[in-house]
């Protein structure tokens, strides 16, 4: 893996971070019926940490591979859904919408995976817990947009 490629890969990576401190949770959140195992609030920040650092050593990874184009557009597609979500959901208090892009996530990150795998097995094996968390993260939105009809 080399250095210059994690830092740009990182570098996306804190780009959709960002979003996270720009559009904070708030008293919005904190109102909407959650279900019992919503994860701890504290949970959020160290496990998107955590998991920025994965994704990035992935695609470095795997950027050094001959033939890694679609695999790293896969990449791409999947760090701009994830860079939108947070926006769209904390930001404008869209529920259904935020559904919509979490599910583009989830869908493009379970594509990616195998095509991660067809390049490095090992990078395809660190994308795994970012599918967990965001299955976790998916079920989540659902939930809270079933149970706080607002029409958002």
């Amino acid at each position: 893996m080399e250095l210059t490629a994690f830092a740009a890969f990182f570098s996306a990576c804190l780009a959709a971070a960002a979003t996270g401190m720009i559009f904070q949770p708030g008293s919005w959140y904190e109102r909407l019926n959650k279900p019992s195992w919503t994860p701890p609030r504290l949970a959020f920040p160290v496990v998107w940490t955590i998991l920025y650092i994965v994704i990035a050593i992935a695609a470095a990874r795997v950027a050094s591979v001959p033939g890694s184009g679609t695999a790293l557009a896969f990449w791409s597609l999947q760090i701009t859904l994830n860079t939108l979500w947070t926006p769209v959901f904390f930001g404008g208090h869209h529920k259904r919408a935020g559904l919509v892009v979490i599910t583009l996530l989830w869908l493009t990150v379970a594509v990616m995976i195998p095509q991660f795998w067809a390049l490095d097995g090992y990078a395809a094996v660190l994308l795994l817990p970012y599918l967990a968390w965001l299955s976790v993260a998916t079920a989540l939105n659902f939930w809270i947009w079933r149970n706080n009809p607002d029409g958002s």
